[in-house]
């Protein structure tokens, strides 16, 4: 049972006493819940130790060297396969951050999933659950597993070091007309500020001008009235696969200019290893049996699970299978065309309410910060999240 701590006080003016305006939009007003989960620091040490060692089950499960087959099963486009197996043998191209999604069941934290390309809550889990408690006047006796922010920074201060050749000029792409992705690469604009990038600017991925020719190789934006930059740097909150789908000439391109070091990409394109989710079938197969894992196939799968897409966004097309075959619940989307994993239901923790409570816990070189969605049914991009404190 999920223990909740009342939270009053208004959330904006915190976020911007605390200095903070670059992460908040409107919407988390009321998007983030007015309490808190309660978590014992032993729960919370347990959902921080499941990611690390979930992150190294991960890097030990990737064959080496990278075979064709397995791409393919991963559902990964070919166009990428290049530069995955270049990303994934050249440390210089360092994965910056993920999300684990977890189940804190009864016996233990178990996987659903890690968002390892373009995972979103940056400003929610680094900086407004933590505003939550300033705005509540409980900043001073409780405490958070929250130190996110300051592990993006040492991450991209790493990340720059080993590309020491680069010019220090980071460039942030969004979704066009996403406020929340926009939210998102602020916190780690001025993440990579803090960590010493001389130039740093954000936009929409559209705004981005890519060229494989002459002087002007490289990645550029408009970054005034005329004034356009050119970026050694680039972050894209825009997932690979979409990438390869919707822009398969600049995806190209892109690769092309990753491949020769004229441009080093974050998250580099060997996270869609990690974020693809035939890659718990893979671990399952592994590990078989890891008490950190739930069962899951890519075939079907008898009893009580989950059907995901390999490659879902935002909890669309998630269906929970009963154990006589059929689909109780399906959240709709624009998925239903890929191939699907089959994985093991797991009960989430409820609250008083019967509210689902899903565990996000951020890895960013370590396992950093941790967050909670919560919903009366299957967890979505919008389930509310809830901040935690430690007691």
């Amino acid at each position: 049972m999920i223990n909740l701590l009342p939270l009053s006080g208004d959330v904006s003016p915190a976020v911007r006493t605390l200095g903070w305006d670059w992460a908040i939009e409107d919407a988390c007003q009321n998007y983030v819940a007015r309490e808190a989960v309660q978590l014992s620091e032993a729960e919370a040490e347990a959902l921080l130790q499941a990611a690390d060692t979930l992150y190294d089950m991960l890097v030990q499960a990737i064959p080496d060297p990278i075979p064709d087959d397995f791409l393919q099963q991963l559902a990964i486009p070919p166009v990428l396969w290049a530069p995955i197996r270049h990303s994934w043998n050249d440390e210089r191209h360092w994965h910056l951050y993920g999300r684990f999604d977890l189940a804190l069941t009864a016996e233990g934290p178990k996987l659903l999933e890690f968002n390892a390309d373009t995972a979103t809550s940056l400003p929610e889990t680094a900086v407004v659950q933590w505003a939550s408690l300033v705005a509540a006047g409980r900043a001073s006796d409780e405490s958070q597993a929250n130190g996110l922010f300051e592990c993006l920074e040492d991450q991209l201060r790493h990340w720059r070091a080993l590309n020491d050749t680069l010019q220090d000029s980071l460039l942030l792409v969004y979704l066009p007309d996403s406020a929340e992705d926009e939210a998102n690469c602020a916190v780690l604009a001025e993440a990579a500020r803090a960590a010493g990038f001389a130039y740093v600017h954000t936009c929409p991925v559209d705004d981005m001008k890519v060229s494989v020719q002459g002087e002007d190789r490289g990645a550029w934006a408009e970054t005034g009235p005329s004034q356009w930059q050119k970026f050694d740097f680039v972050f894209k909150l825009v997932p690979w696969e979409i990438l390869a789908e919707e822009e398969p000439e600049l995806t190209a391109d892109l690769a092309q200019l990753m491949l020769t070091r004229d441009v080093i990409i974050a998250n580099p394109a060997y996270s869609l290893l990690f974020q693809s989710k035939a890659v718990m079938a893979r671990l399952w197969e592994v590990f078989p049996h890891h008490p950190l894992l739930l069962e899951a196939s890519l075939t079907n799968l008898p009893g009580h699970h989950v059907r995901k897409p390999l490659f879902g966004r935002e909890g669309q097309n998630v269906a929970e299978i009963q154990p006589d075959g059929r689909a109780s619940t399906e959240v709709p989307g624009d998925f239903a065309a890929q191939p699907q994993l089959r994985q093991r239901w797991a009960e989430l923790p409820t609250d008083e309410q019967g509210r689902r409570y899903q565990a996000g816990v951020f890895w960013a070189g370590e396992a950093c910060a941790i967050g909670f969605r919560r919903e009366a049914g299957l967890i979505t991009n919008l389930s509310e999240f809830v901040p935690h404190t430690l007691v």
